[in-house]
């Protein structure tokens, strides 16, 4: 069992030269994958599973859709203000609320009679989410000794892409045995014994004590949410109905970073971004993952339409892709903490704009394996570029701002998967029956600016960030 928090050498700062002692290490890494497998599998199996949902609560395909928003909508609002609090109270607090909130949330998602209690409950769960995603980062720089940290997080992508990978499946076999509601109510047993664990193993830290700047927390809401949602009914439904929300989200957006600006722990980490290799890191992150998510949201449409597979080979030809990330994650991870990640970052998004590439101008007549390696390549490339991107913004963070960095980190995701499921809503528009190949064509356009952006840090020396060496208690009660 990991050790207790109650113990004599829990109850004294003890200060470790770097990182978490084994075996409580081991056990802290492991709550953090447990909840991350949790919400990445949530959800791919709701994707999966929401025709099935909206039949069954007799929801039209077009309501049904905020059973997805409404879970990625609250996770993009929480993101930075869980963060900002997990830097002012501690991170294990937050982490370990989050993973008891998005417990509840699916909890209430499995009890929901309608369509209005489920979308309520994954507004819940999407909250707690954020609190795990947004500390998470934090938690598994202050786990791991700074020399293994690349392979840590290397490790954390494997069980992201493991996780998606096998989602669909897990989805397919939950609703093959038994009703929608077990989707989310397998969440509560895990949930309970990620808490139970996350209590006793992960690391303490006090935080600046600072209080939470609720104004700034609600410009954030206002101004993801408005920006988010104001595209996507843009695109969807037409100016008059979306350039109303994007002006609330452009106003929100302004008013905040003129009040965030010069403040010394802003809730938009200004002062990150002022640190060359993170913004550089960031803009890098944000135009890889619309690259993916461009592609990801084209293939389906493409693999069953000119292609013609049918709904469950498209599923297992998407499978090759998280697959290869999770092969070429940890092996960049452990190179990520000798060599720059400008470079390996560099090189994976070139692999990546090639596996684009290849499928843009694959054949009609291809067969299963000419789309799978293709994949495949994709996978690696992206794979190669995203633990070492993920260590350097989350190094070259000083220590008591790794909330914020992992917020931002999980942020800058978010929006490039975002900008990318956009964008192919508008190539769908724009570009008719040619929309897929030319939305494959622009991803592959996209990685490769990305791969320009990531040789950039070269010219960086990714200097040593303020705070290091971790001390595991700096700590104090929580």
């Amino acid at each position: 069992m990991p050790p207790s928090a109650d113990t004599a050498t829990d109850a004294r700062p003890v200060l470790h030269e770097d990182g978490l002692p084994t075996p409580r290490r081991y056990w802290a890494i492991l709550t953090v994958w447990l909840a991350m497998a949790m919400s990445v599998l949530d959800g791919a199996i709701a994707n999966v599973a929401l025709p099935t949902i909206a039949r069954e609560l007799q929801a039209t395909e077009a309501a049904s859709i905020w059973i997805v928003n409404a879970y990625q909508l609250a996770i993009t609002v929480a993101l930075l203000p869980l963060a900002s609090l997990g830097d002012k109270i501690g991170y294990r607090r937050v982490y370990v609320a989050g993973l008891a909130v998005f417990t509840l949330g699916s909890l209430g998602c499995a009890l929901s009679g309608s369509l209005n209690e489920l979308a309520a409950a994954r507004v819940v769960q999407g909250l707690g989410a954020a609190g795990i995603m947004s500390i998470n980062s934090a938690l598994v720089r202050l786990a791991y000794p700074r020399h293994l940290l690349g392979r840590g997080i290397g490790l954390n992508a494997v069980v992201i892409s493991v996780s998606a990978a096998v989602g669909p499946t897990v989805a397919s076999a939950i609703l093959g045995v038994a009703s929608w509601e077990w989707l989310f109510a397998i969440n509560v047993p895990i949930g309970v014994l990620a808490v139970a664990i996350a209590l006793r193993a992960l690391p303490r830290t006090e935080g600046s004590r600072r209080p939470l700047d609720f104004a700034a927390a609600g410009l954030n809401a206002l101004a993801f949410g408005g920006l988010i949602l104001g595209a996507e009914t843009l695109v969807r439904e037409g100016p008059a109905q979306g350039l109303p929300i994007l002006a609330v989200g452009v106003v929100a957006g302004v008013v905040l970073a003129r009040r965030e600006l010069g403040r010394p722990a802003p809730m938009i980490p200004f002062d990150l971004l002022r640190i060359p290799i993170f913004g550089l890191s960031i803009a890098t992150s944000i135009v890889s993952f619309a690259a993916q998510m461009l592609a990801y949201v084209a293939l389906p449409f493409y693999f069953q339409g000119p292609l013609g597979r049918s709904a469950v080979e498209t599923g297992l030809l998407m499978t090759p892709w998280p697959l290869a990330v999770g092969v070429a994650a940890p092996i960049a991870g452990r190179l990520a903490d000798r060599y720059p990640a400008g470079a390996l970052g560099g090189i994976g998004l070139a692999v990546f704009a090639s596996g684009l590439g290849l499928l843009a101008l694959m054949p009609h007549d291809a067969s299963s394996l000419d789309i799978a390696w293709r994949m495949a390549v994709c996978g690696l490339g992206f794979g190669f570029f995203q633990a070492p991107n993920n260590r350097a913004m989350v190094s070259s963070a000083p220590l008591q701002r790794s909330g914020a960095a992992g917020g931002m980190l999980a942020t800058a995701r978010l929006l490039g998967q975002t900008t990318g499921a956009v964008a192919m809503a508008a190539f769908f528009h724009i570009a008719g029956a040619r929309a897929t190949v030319t939305a494959l064509a622009v991803a592959a356009g996209v990685a490769a600016l990305a791969g320009l952006v990531s040789l950039l840090r070269l010219r960086i020396p990714e200097a040593k960030a303020p705070g290091e060496p971790v001390a595991e208690a700096a700590v104090g009660p929580t």
